[in-house]
């Protein structure tokens, strides 16, 4: 038995329809895919910063110990001068 016109235009316009649905499925996943590679580098990029961040302190609170050290030990030499 022959389809009509109408069967036919149908078929296809189904066919299209989970062609279409398909591809959307396939673009959800890449935008998926793309934002959890976003969140990774994100999340390198804020530990990076922050590792950095607390390098920075020990560094200058390491400085800031030498100086005081270096303070404290001119002021000794300070006080056994003028004695």
């Amino acid at each position: 038995m022959r389809k009509t016109a109408r069967e036919r235009a149908e078929e296809q316009f189904s066919a299209i329809q989970r062609q279409a649905k398909r591809a959307q499925t396939d673009h959800e996943i890449e935008l998926q895919e793309r934002a959890e590679h976003i969140a990774r580098l994100r999340a390198l990029r804020l530990a990076k910063e922050a590792d950095e961040r607390e390098r920075a302190g020990n560094a200058s609170a390491a400085n800031a110990s030498a100086a005081n050290a270096s303070d404290a030990n001119a002021a000794v030499e300070d006080e056994t001068s003028t004695r």
